[in-house]
């Protein structure tokens, strides 16, 4: 705990097997309550490996998608009693060893959710990031803060921490079962006035971190754009979307699917 708020860290799995261990031991036990993992029908070890280590496992027998694996990831941490909820890549391309500082940053009341940035610092093309990605990243960063005036670094990358309050408020369950689902909710976090904190954060790209294809990335980044134009026309309300609707599907933290 920090400053009397439960910690806990979720891991959205697929095919993890060789870094699993290597992020999990260096995961801040000190301050962290619960740690869980959700497989998304991985082809590895993936799942006999995180129960080895006693990590709390739920497992998709079908392959869902990497939002929908959020999704349940989520889910299970609320019904942990987790007052703080950080999602952490099993795949060892985002350091635990930030964990600590953005919790306090939430355990403080200084931010309702916090995100490690991969721009802060200049150290993305150092630690490996595919140039045609930092592109892309930057420039739809760009075209994101214009859209939704908002001045983050930017909106993509995948370690992010929560407050219960943001899970349970943001109608989560309206979002893309795909990798847009990450933007979407950072946009919901921002759409529902909720304030969010940055912090500097080296990443690695290696053969066994996890990448999505060219391909993949482009229908990601129509994504983020359609996004970045719903959250513009609902804010001058001109148009009404799920995803930003506050009467639409959330969380139930007293109902897991498994």
């Amino acid at each position: 705990m920090l400053n009397g708020k439960r910690i806990c860290v979720v891991m959205p799995a697929y095919n993890a097997y060789k870094t699993l261990k290597k992020t999990y031991d260096e995961i801040p036990k000190d301050i962290v309550d619960d740690i869980i993992l959700t497989d998304d029908a991985s082809q590895d070890e993936t799942v006999e490996l995180s129960k080895e280590l006693e990590i709390k496992t739920f497992v998709h027998t079908v392959n869902k998608g990497y939002g929908a694996n959020q999704k349940t990831c989520y889910q299970a941490a609320l019904n942990s009693g987790a007052d703080i909820i950080i999602m952490l890549h099993p795949d060892y391309q985002y350091t635990p060893k930030l964990i600590t500082p953005m919790a306090s940053m939430m355990a403080e009341g200084i931010f309702d959710a916090v995100i490690g940035s991969r721009i802060l610092g200049n150290k993305a093309l150092m630690g490996g990031m595919p140039l045609y990605k930092y592109i892309s990243n930057r420039i739809l960063t760009l075209a994101e803060n214009l859209l939704i005036q908002q001045k983050l670094s930017e909106y993509h990358t995948g370690y992010r921490a929560f407050t219960r309050k943001v899970l349970e408020t943001i109608p989560l369950m309206e979002n893309s079962d795909d990798f847009v689902f990450d933007n979407q909710m950072l946009c919901q976090t921002l759409y529902f006035g909720f304030e969010v904190g940055e912090v500097s954060c080296p990443t690695l790209y290696f053969d066994d971190a996890s990448s999505i294809s060219f391909a993949r990335s482009v229908t990601y980044g129509l994504g983020v754009m359609q996004t970045a134009f719903k959250y513009a026309m609902a804010k001058r309300g001109l148009g009404h979307f799920k995803i930003f609707n506050p009467q639409g599907n959330r969380l139930d933290s007293k109902s897991l699917s498994k």
